[in-house]
């Protein structure tokens, strides 16, 4: 055969094995494209978007399509390379031809367009589309065909077909997503929509102010007492309640609270009389669950009470919203702090201070499912109230008790740690 007659064969052979790899391609880019730019592009009009959605809620139909392709233009392609080797060298050449053929369809078929495919599926898999569309209708019998068998093979074996895969989120996949999406979410925007997830994983005890800090308003103090309180008090509503905090009688509006008193003087059963129902929140409560609460009682404060109905703490939509976009409060005398920095790097820390607090704020990462307060931590770690100067190592961090009382752990000290600690105790 002289070049001339070689010429048409070789170049359906090129037409072949470029066809090969668009198949090839295109499958990769349609089955790997971002299931969730492609439903917003297909929702923004975008027609190549639409079409490759309709497409892939099929993958048996899409599978069966690419395939029935790719294989017929592969044997059609070996079979043309068999002819032009008998015609070029004969019988003894087709072993050459064979695994030259595999060799390019290896290459350009196979491995450079599912590549190209892998790192730019939005270029391919939209053109494949208008392709695959009209294909998809004219080879449906034989496509239906194909998966009629293959179904019943996978039924056989116990796979039952059920379309396109679920494309669902779990609430820690979603949390890699937020956390990896980089420069395309900003730093402060993705830390407060991890903090939203993060509200389904506590409850209301991890951030409760506890029942031994609750500020509020006892009837039997003083005239004076209950004058000096409202007077002092950075909160907008105290607890009303006579004697314990467990004889609760409502929540009070502090500016309420002071127009009684300027209009008519101290006068208790007024301040009865304007003191709101206290509204109750069961311990175990999850925070978003809470956020929600209140939202349908149209409350912001709510008193944490356990099985037995005795108060445990206090909690307010303020606190809530801190969750999420951290805190928020300029003015000193709302809260003292309990972290003390200095220089060196090191926290002189309250140790009441709430656990998810001081991971948040020291970047530790202190188990937050047992004891709330780093004291409660401590003591359980330990077994036992340890003495000033016991060291722990968590993590990266040292962590020294300096002061202790009959009662437990007051004051620990904080100490990052570049180099492994030469005495530390458990």
């Amino acid at each position: 055969m002289n070049e001339s007659s070689l010429a048409g064969p070789l170049l359906a052979l090129l037409v072949l094995i470029a066809l090969s790899g668009f198949f090839s391609g295109s499958e990769t880019a349609l089955l790997t494209f971002n299931r969730y730019r492609l439903k917003h592009l297909a929702e923004r009009g975008h027609r190549g978007a639409h079409l490759a959605q309709r497409l892939i809620e099929r993958p048996d139909r899409l599978i069966g399509l690419i395939l029935l392709g790719n294989n017929f233009v592969n044997i059609m392609a070996s079979s043309l390379a068999t002819v032009i080797a008998i015609e070029v060298g004969g019988e003894a050449v087709i072993g050459i031809a064979a695994g030259l053929l595999t060799l390019v369809i290896l290459i350009f078929s196979e491995v450079a367009p599912k590549t190209y495919a892998t790192l730019h599926p939005e270029r391919l898999a939209f053109a494949a589309a208008y392709v695959y569309t009209p294909l998809l209708k004219l080879l449906y019998p034989i496509v239906w065909l194909v998966n009629l068998f293959a179904n019943s093979l996978l039924r056989l074996a116990g796979v039952i077909h059920q379309g396109a895969p679920p494309t669902d989120l779990s609430r820690e996949e979603l949390r890699t997503v937020v956390s990896e999406a980089g420069a395309m979410i900003p730093e402060r925007s993705r830390s407060m929509l991890l903090a939203i997830l993060d509200l389904e994983n506590a409850t209301v005890e991890d951030i409760m102010i506890p029942r031994h800090e609750i500020e509020g308003i006892n009837l039997e103090d003083s005239e004076d007492e209950i004058i000096q309180t409202l007077r002092l008090t950075s909160y907008t509503r105290l607890p009303l309640y006579e004697g314990s905090i467990d004889n609760v009688i409502g929540l009070l509006h502090a500016r309420n609270a002071l127009h009684v008193l300027l209009n008519h003087g101290l006068n208790k059963e007024a301040l009865r009389a304007i003191a709101r129902e206290p509204y109750f929140v069961p311990e175990g409560t999850r925070l978003y669950q809470q956020m929600l609460n209140f939202q349908r009682a149209r409350q912001q404060i709510g008193l944490v009470v356990d099985e037995y109905g005795d108060i445990q703490g206090l909690i307010t939509m303020t606190d809530l919203l801190e969750e999420i976009v951290g805190e928020f409060t300029t003015d000193p005398a709302d809260r003292i702090s309990e972290i003390h920095r200095a220089e060196d790097g090191s926290a002189l820390v309250d140790a009441a201070i709430s656990v998810r607090e001081l991971n948040r704020a020291l970047h530790l990462d202190l188990p937050t499912d047992g004891p709330k307060t780093l004291n409660g931590w401590l003591l359980e770690y330990l077994e036992t109230i340890p003495e000033p100067g016991t060291s722990i190592r968590v993590g990266d961090h040292a962590l020294e008790v300096v002061q202790t009382a009959d009662s437990g752990v007051k004051t620990v000290k904080i100490v990052p740690l570049t180099t492994p600690p030469q005495q530390v105790h458990d």
